[in-house]
This record gives C-alpha cells, sequence and structure tokens, in this order.
C-alpha cells in the first residue's frame, strides 16, 4: 500500500491530518484555506471524497463533514482512504452566499485556471489537486433559498458507475438527474470517477433530520465498500425516479400548502390554495401527475411562475443489499 500525497504532504497508511490549502486572499489581507483532511487505514481500500460547502450557504452539507470528524466516524477504518473537506467555498460561506464575491458559481466552473475568476480558480484546486486522488464521493448539496429538499441521493443514468454506486448505497430515495455542464460530476465523469450528489433540507438553515440522514449517507457508503464494520445496517426498500418536473404558481398570492416533501401524490389532489390579500380570489393548485414530492418552495408568498413542488416520477423499486 502506497503512500498518499497531498499538497507536498506524504501520508503513509495508518497515518491520518490535515492538510490546509491556500485558495486566496480576502481583501483584508487574510489569507482563506480550504481545510482538507486526510485519514488512512494501514489496510489496502479505496479513497473516498466527501465534500461540503461548494456553495457557501448550503451549511447543511458543510456540518454533516463537520460532524463527522468531529465525532471521529474515519478514525477507524478498516481499510481505504478519506479525504473530507467540509467547507469548499469559503467566500460564500462568508457572505451567507451561494457563490463567490464576484457572483460566480463554483459548481458552473469546472475544471477552473489558475488565471480565471475566483470560482474557476477554486474549482480548479478540486480538479487538479483533489479528484485525481480519489476513486469515487458524494457532494453534499442543499435546496434553494426557502426550497427544502427532501435528503435523496442523486446520480446521472449516463454514468453507470454513479448508478452502481447510487444502488449499492442504503439510501432510500434516489433520483435520476441529468449532469450539469462545467460542474464537478461533468469533471468527475469525464476522470472516471462516480460522485454522487446529496441533496437535502435548505440554504442558510440547519436542520437536524438533513445532517443525521448525511451521516447516515457516510457510513453506509463506507459499510457498503468494508472501510468501516460498526455501523448498523438496516434493509431498506429503495425508492428511485428516472423523471422530475415543476408544479409552477399559476398566480401569485399568499399560500396555503397542503403537501409536503416526502409526500406521495394523486393526479388531480389538492396541493396548494394561493390567495389574494384582499379575500377576492383564490387559486387551487392540483398534482399534474401521480408522483413523489422531492422539494417544496417554504415562502408565504409566491410569484407567478415560482417552482412550488418538485416531482419525481417513473419509479423503480430496489430491496436493499
Amino acid at each position: 500500500m502506497s503512500s498518499f500525497n497531498l499538497q507536498g504532504q506524504e501520508f503513509p497508511p495508518g497515518s491520518s491530518g490535515l492538510v490546509r490549502i491556500n485558495a486566496g486572499k480576502l481583501p483584508s489581507g487574510n489569507r482563506i484555506s480550504i481545510f482538507t483532511y486526510v485519514f488512512r487505514s494501514k489496510n489496502p481500500g479505496p479513497t473516498v471524497l466527501f465534500l461540503g460547502g461548494m456553495h457557501g450557504d448550503e451549511i447543511n452539507g458543510v456540518e454533516i463533514i463537520r460532524k463527522s470528524i468531529s465525532e471521529k466516524i474515519f478514525n477507524h477504518l478498516k481499510a481505504g482512504t478519506v479525504v473530507a473537506i467540509p467547507l469548499l467555498n469559503i467566500y460564500g460561506f462568508i457572505n451567507f452566499s451561494r457563490d463567490v464575491p464576484d457572483g460566480k458559481d463554483v459548481n458552473r466552473s469546472f475544471p477552473g485556471t489558475g488565471s480565471g475568476s475566483l470560482a474557476s480558480r477554486i474549482a480548479k484546486i478540486v480538479s487538479k489537486k483533489i479528484l485525481p486522488l480519489v476513486d469515487f464521493g458524494i457532494d453534499f448539496h442543499t435546496g434553494g433559498e426557502q426550497h427544502w429538499n427532501y435528503p435523496q441521493i442523486r446520480y446521472s443514468s449516463k454514468h453507470a458507475e454513479a448508478r452502481a454506486l447510487a444502488l449499492k448505497s442504503n439510501f432510500n430515495l434516489l433520483v435520476e438527474k441529468p449532469i450539469v455542464t462545467r460542474s464537478m460530476r461533468k469533471v468527475a465523469r469525464d476522470m472516471k470517477i462516480p460522485i454522487l450528489v446529496y441533496e437535502g433540507g435548505e440554504s442558510n438553515k440547519l436542520d437536524p433530520f438533513i445532517i443525521q440522514n448525511g451521516i447516515s449517507a457516510i457510513k453506509d457508503i463506507l459499510l457498503a465498500h468494508k472501510m468501516i464494520d460498526n455501523h448498523k445496517h438496516t434493509a431498506i426498500i429503495k425508492k428511485l425516479f428516472r423523471k422530475t418536473s415543476w408544479e409552477r404558481a399559476l398566480e401569485g398570492g399568499i399560500v396555503t400548502y397542503k403537501r409536503e416533501s416526502g409526500n406521495y401524490v394523486s393526479k388531480g389532489e389538492l396541493i396548494a390554495i394561493i390567495s389574494d390579500p384582499f379575500a377576492q380570489r383564490e387559486i387551487r393548485m392540483h398534482a399534474s401527475k401521480d408522483a413523489y414530492i422531492i422539494s417544496h418552495n417554504n415562502a408565504p408568498l409566491v410569484n407567478v411562475g415560482d417552482g412550488m413542488f418538485h416531482l419525481a416520477y417513473e419509479e423503480e423499486k430496489y430491496a436493499a443489499i
């Protein structure tokens, strides 16, 4: 089993440590570093990446990895290596923002370049220094502002290795989603590295339910690859959905929600009522198809065309291994 080298630091089998990768400076001159933890077993095995905070306001993912490190989940690996990055986009985190200060999205800036935008420079660190070292991983994300995502694992149907990795996990909600151009998943796929996306909760809010599910996803993927053996694994039926679509507000107004994420709905079922503030009109929203709600809007007020419910359909069911 060979040594593991990151940013010039050597990690022999059985060792662990922290690498601070320089990501630039604040206008004040303070340096910004990407804290990258490495945990190694004495025994050979895969190298797994757990990454949070690609978007700075998606703090559930940050907390999932921070708490996993704090609870020493990676300290006694039976095989392989874990690379854990709690917070990638430090600039966005400081500013309670999805993006970096110039408004660019790190996850739309891959593979990145050292002479490009701030987002592009951060993307390059992942593309050149992190991804070449790993075999597979999970990228932890959260729903947008006032959109709550039920905890789910997303993968590309056109990436056979990612699909196999998702099915090998013990997660109960799997959703096929296309790979976005210039995303980390796109670069990883080109490098033949399967990366799953964990989605859960909403931005700028810590959610214990989402955090616990994320930690369970980490433990389950490690258990599935025999990297840990002290995690209780309960057989479940996986819900796998091949397609998704949005139900959008037909009018603007005050919303009374009748259904929420994690609910099945039938075609024609009442899912929300939108009322004008002057008690003159009500619009009743009904489900357009039989589906499972994987995300819902939490906003009390909506505009016409706003995404209200993210529906998943064309379901398969798989028994857990």
